[in-house]
């Protein structure tokens, strides 16, 4: 039974994300959605709020099923995370060009990090490519409308996180 890693900030989720999760979903058993808590960022949401916003989005709004995604935090290399979920395959999304450098230079450097570990690349589907969570949160900070981009139940908390 193959189980795949997807790795990200996920700060908030958004439809891109998603996209992504259902593409993972027809090819591989189980999905783990791995929330990184790297301190080299920072987050409009914790952690946890992130935990959160996933499942609530996943399990709640769009009414995935528990039983293949689990929805974890991390501090950790990525490989070793890979290690401890005891899965050697790695997802990453590619939107641009622009995002292929980045990725090509992470992906060699899991690998150095750890031989055994491959790299799946996944693009979105074309309206959800231009999606970020950056974009996202800074059309929200403007009080544009970000309905297109991210489930209800974000929209609600990017409301009140940026009405504070």
């Amino acid at each position: 039974m193959k189980k795949v890693i997807y790795p990200g900030t996920f700060d908030p989720i958004t439809y891109g994300h998603i996209d992504l999760i259902k593409k993972a979903l027809n090819i591989f058993d189980n999905l783990i959605v791995a929330i990184s808590d790297g301190k080299n960022k920072k987050y409009l949401f914790s952690a946890e709020e992130r935990e959160f916003l996933i499942k609530k989005s996943l399990f709640s709004d769009l009414k995935f099923k528990k039983k293949n995604i689990k929805v974890v935090k991390f501090n950790t290399l990525t490989t070793d995370f890979c290690k401890k979920m005891k899965s050697n395959i790695i997802l990453r999304g590619l939107r641009a060009t622009s995002d292929f450098e980045y990725e090509f230079q992470l992906s060699g450097m899991n690998k150095k990090l750890n031989h055994k570990v491959e790299t799946i690349f996944l693009m979105s589907d074309p309206q959800n490519q231009i999606i970020s969570s950056n974009l996202v949160k800074e059309i929200a900070d403007l009080r544009g409308n970000v309905k297109k981009f991210t489930t209800k139940s974000v929209l609600k908390h990017l409301k009140l996180k940026l009405n504070d």
